[in-house]
């Protein structure tokens, strides 16, 4: 389990735990999706960062747990991608093509896994509550002067169709769905809880 520390990560290792699930749990500081630049203006390692972080480990992950994903004849490799997987945002270039590539992943595993058992799906969610959040409508609504309900509900949540956020719990919940007998038919496509941002 990566990303472990805080928001969805740590919503979704504290569910398998108390699920009765064995987690090896990780993380890295700093989070990688600050502050979004210009495609004209982006950073080349911080490019380099964001793909090595968001897409070169969850290819790790199954590759060096294939094997024993295979060993039951039932396993399941669930990544957390986003609606950004799905759709753009601009600013984003990064961030957009990583979760992008996800959903590609998580599409091969599936064919190349499902006569070993193995189902693989990109959870993809619209905009949580977690720190990283949190923290942009924070410095957004600092940065223009306005409170941070108007920044949350003009700015972040303008592509929802439900005028929230997300919960990290809502996120665990369908991990544990998708890990469970329920589940067993989600291989190689995304399980979209977006709030309604992909129905436009």
């Amino acid at each position: 389990m990566t990303g472990a520390a805080s928001g969805i990560g740590r919503a979704v290792a504290g569910a398998l735990v108390d699920a009765g699930a064995q987690v090896l749990a990780v993380d890295l500081e700093p989070d990688p999706d600050g502050p979004g630049e210009p495609f004209a203006e982006f950073d080349e390692d911080r490019w380099d960062a964001l793909l090595a972080l968001l897409l070169t480990s969850p290819f790790l992950l199954a590759r060096y747990g294939w094997d024993a994903l295979a060993a039951g004849g039932r396993g399941r490799f669930i990544a957390v991608a986003s609606a950004h997987g799905l759709v753009a945002s601009p600013f984003k270039a990064g961030y957009v093509s990583a979760k992008h590539g996800v959903l590609g992943l998580v599409k091969t595993l599936a064919l190349e896994g499902a006569d070993q058992g193995i189902t693989a799906t990109a959870i993809c969610p619209g905009f949580v509550r977690t720190p990283l959040v949190e923290g942009q409508i924070a410095a957004q609504a600092e940065a223009h002067g306005v409170p941070a309900e108007q920044v949350l509900e003009d700015v972040i949540l303008a592509p929802h169709a439900l005028k929230r956020l997300i919960e990290p719990e809502e996120v665990a919940g369908a991990v544990l769905f998708l890990l469970g007998s329920s589940g067993a038919a989600f291989t190689g496509a995304p399980f979209v809880m977006d709030a309604g941002w992909t129905a436009r």
